[in-house]
């Protein structure tokens, strides 16, 4: 796992702005992630706030990461199957937001998990919901 810090293993994290620095799993063996998110202009419209889709794309990933974190030998997520993403707040080029990823039930097939976008001020920007599909390695 150590190897998807900073763009989680995808380029376009990076290049959006995101990273990933810290994983782990919590007292119930639930996965977790934190990162950061300086948006670069490829984020950005014309006016300098972020796309939707761009916020969809990195609270996927911190889902998909945090996942992972709880997953043991070579399991992993396969596919999203379901994602709700809300924006509360615009996110701007040149602000600094911090990311969080958490499982929220780990089954044996099917994982759920939320992630937020903050601001300097620990109010949620954005956040989102999503369902996973579970690949397990001694199934394979």
């Amino acid at each position: 796992m150590d190897r998807w810090l900073g763009d989680g293993g995808m380029a376009i994290i990076g290049v959006l702005g995101g990273t990933f620095s810290s994983y782990g799993i919590d007292g119930e063996d639930l996965g977790w992630v934190e990162g950061s998110f300086s948006p670069t202009e490829l984020a950005c419209n014309p006016h300098g706030s972020v796309q939707a889709g761009i916020h969809s794309v990195l609270l996927d990933a911190a889902m998909n990461f945090a996942i992972n974190a709880a997953l043991g030998k070579k399991d992993r997520t396969k596919a999203t199957i379901e994602m709700k993403t809300e924006l509360m707040r615009p996110a701007m080029l040149h602000e600094h937001y911090a990311m969080r990823g958490d499982v929220v039930r780990l089954g044996r097939q099917v994982a759920y998990a939320e992630a937020v976008i903050k601001n300097d001020k620990d109010e949620i920007v954005s956040r989102s919901t999503g369902t996973f599909m579970v690949h397990r390695a001694e199934e394979a």
